[in-house]
């Protein structure tokens, strides 16, 4: 961590010419199963990775915020009490988001100090691994801090979805944001995204020899283009076409009733958000009693769900994920919003190089562009550095 740390604290010097009061760290985050369910009310089973992204925060003797970042020349500045979604646009949205946000939850922003913000980060943006909500996160935990806010991480983790549904434009749950600011090492974190009741569930991959490879496809995505939009639009089309408040109602028992009443693209992507739900509780259920090793047909099924019902895989993916099955993967799926971004291999330890070499020489033989393949651990969630 000291060298991204210390990029920060650099940044910050050269571009504000004078010193950060403090650096402040979130991670992004692998959603081990659990896709799309989050803003159907449902389960997701994120864990927090070690890519992270730290902000360094200095504070000033008036009511500017300034942000820059080692990603973007500019540097984006507003006075708080301008502070409003439309006023809010490119890259700076997240972090400037953030403070409008904690605004509408409760925090008096004409009583506050304008502050510098420098952001650095190593997590792969676009990869589906919320490169997003680690900005949130760990933006709304320094601010927090700085401007005595007193709120705890179920609502920051609110505040980061707040900024990215009314400052981004991005139609995202509570998932990431959760996963970023709750998570423990060695540990996911399963999430009752309508209670918001949050428990950390012990992963002990290494215990079992495994390890989780994450294959960046190289293929972009963003949250805030139609596609997102459309899935979570259908979901909530079905939801009332079923008499229901959320897909989270409906048990795998209901679908026979919902094929009789929805379009079959209605339903195939009511079937995903139901399936998936029982497979996320299958999934804790595993990882509580049988160990690690027993979950791999679990996420081969949410893989083909994704691919086949919800839609979302593309072709780079897909290759991805049979070619970590083909070469001694437990289990293999594509993770996060989709349309582009990253799958997770779970593996044998003694398997992940094999697993590599195999990925790579399939995307060359497709003309593919290289992937970038790392291995992940479970982290602990924002911090103070």
């Amino acid at each position: 961590m000291s060298d991204i740390r210390d990029d920060a604290r650099s940044g910050f010097a050269e571009v504000f010419d004078t010193e950060a009061t403090g650096v402040w760290s979130a991670p992004g985050r692998v959603n081990l199963i659990g896709e799309h369910t989050d803003y159907n009310e449902g389960y997701v089973l994120p864990f927090a990775i070690t890519r992270r992204t730290i902000v360094a925060l200095g504070l000033r003797d008036d009511t500017m915020i300034r942000v820059a970042s080692a990603f973007a020349d500019e540097v984006a500045e507003i006075d708080i009490s301008e502070l409003s979604p439309e006023k809010l646009t490119g890259w700076a949205a997240y972090p400037l988001g953030v403070a409008w946000a904690l605004g509408q939850h409760g925090a008096d922003l004409g009583a506050v100090p304008g502050v510098d913000l420098f952001i650095e980060s190593d997590v792969p943006v676009g990869a589906g691994l919320s490169s997003s909500a680690a900005i949130e996160s760990a933006v709304a935990l320094a601010l927090n801090d700085v401007w005595q806010l007193g709120l705890d991480r179920p609502a920051l983790a609110q505040v980061g979805q707040l900024a990215e549904n009314k400052a981004v434009g991005a139609p995202t749950g509570i998932m990431d944001q959760s996963a970023s600011l709750l998570g423990e090492r060695d540990a996911a974190v399963f999430l009752d995204c309508r209670s918001m009741v949050a428990e950390i569930v012990p992963l002990r991959l290494a215990d079992a020899g495994l390890a989780i490879v994450v294959i960046d496809t190289g293929v972009s995505h963003s949250h805030a283009d139609g596609g997102y939009s459309e899935r979570r639009a259908s979901c909530e089309r079905g939801a009332r076409m079923l008499g229901v408040p959320a897909l989270r109602d409906l048990s795998v028992d209901d679908l026979d009733r919902a094929r009789q009443i929805l379009d079959d693209t209605t339903f195939r992507r009511v079937r995903h958000i139901v399936t998936e739900n029982q497979r996320v509780l299958d999934t804790v259920e595993a990882l509580r009693t049988t160990g690690p090793r027993s979950i791999g047909e679990l996420l081969d099924a949410s893989h083909e769900s994704l691919r086949d019902d919800f839609e979302i895989s593309v072709a780079e993916l897909d290759l991805a994920v049979e070619t970590a099955q083909a070469n001694g993967a437990i289990g293999a799926r594509m993770t996060g919003g989709g349309f582009g971004g990253a799958a997770i291999a779970l593996a044998p330890l003694d398997a992940v190089s094999r697993i590599q070499v195999a990925i790579d020489g399939a995307f060359a033989e497709h003309g593919f562009g290289q992937p970038e393949m790392f291995v992940v651990s479970a982290s602990h969630g924002a911090v103070r550095e």
